[in-house]
C-alpha cells in the first residue's frame, strides 16, 4: 500500500503581501459603504444632551430591569447622579413587575406550561417640563413546565425574565433616543 503525500503549493511573499492588501482594501471599502447608508451598530445611539446627567428613581434597585437599564444609561455616556437637583432630567421608573400565570394543566391538574408577563412603566421629567409622558411596555414569554425536572424550568424561567428585562431595556432606551 503506498501513500500518497499532497503538498499545498507555496506561495511567494510578494502574493502573501498583494493578498493582504486586496483584502485590506476590501474590508475598508465594506465599512464605508455601510457607514455611508447610515447603518450603525445596535444600542449606539446616543443619548440626547438633556440625558447627559439624569436621575435614575427606581422601584427596587435590584430587579433585572433596573440593573439592565442602570448599566445601558451608563454605557450610552450618562452620568447618573445621585442627588435630583444636580441631574438636567429624572428618569422615574414606577412599576417593575414579573407575573406568573399557569396557561394550561394535565388531567391530574399540574401546571404544564406558564405565561412570564414583565411589565415595566417609565417616564421623563426634565427641569421645567415633561419630556416623556408615562410609557407601559410589556413582554410575554410561556414556556412548557414538568414537575419532574423542576430546577431546569426554574432556571429556565430566569432565563426568560433576564431576557425579557435586557428587551425592555432597549425599548426604553429607544425611546429616549429620540426625546429632544
Amino acid at each position: 500500500m503506498a501513500i500518497l503525500k499532497v503538498r499545498a503549493p507555496r506561495r511567494a511573499p510578494a502574493a502573501l503581501g498583494a493578498l493582504a492588501a486586496a483584502l485590506a482594501v476590501a474590508a475598508f471599502g465594506a465599512l464605508a459603504a455601510l457607514s455611508a447608508c447610515g447603518f450603525r451598530l445596535a444600542g449606539s445611539d446616543t443619548l440626547p444632551g438633556i440625558l447627559a446627567r439624569p436621575y435614575l428613581s427606581l422601584k427596587d434597585p435590584y430587579t433585572d430591569f433596573s440593573r439592565e437599564f442602570e448599566h445601558q444609561l451608563k454605557s450610552s455616556g450618562a452620568t447618573l447622579q445621585l442627588v435630583r437637583a444636580n441631574a438636567t432630567a429624572t428618569i422615574e421608573v414606577t412599576k417593575d413587575l414579573v407575573q406568573r400565570r399557569t396557561l394550561s394543566v394535565s388531567a391530574l391538574n399540574i401546571p404544564t406550561e406558564y405565561e412570564l408577563t414583565y411589565t415595566v412603566t417609565f417616564a421623563v421629567q426634565g427641569p421645567d417640563k415633561e419630556l416623556l409622558a408615562p410609557q407601559t411596555i410589556s413582554l410575554s414569554k410561556d414556556y412548557s413546565f414538568e414537575e419532574n425536572v423542576l430546577l431546569a424550568k426554574e432556571n429556565e424561567a430566569d432565563i426568560l425574565r433576564q431576557q425579557m428585562a435586557r428587551d425592555l431595556v432597549a425599548i426604553a432606551m429607544r425611546r429616549l433616543t429620540r426625546l429632544k
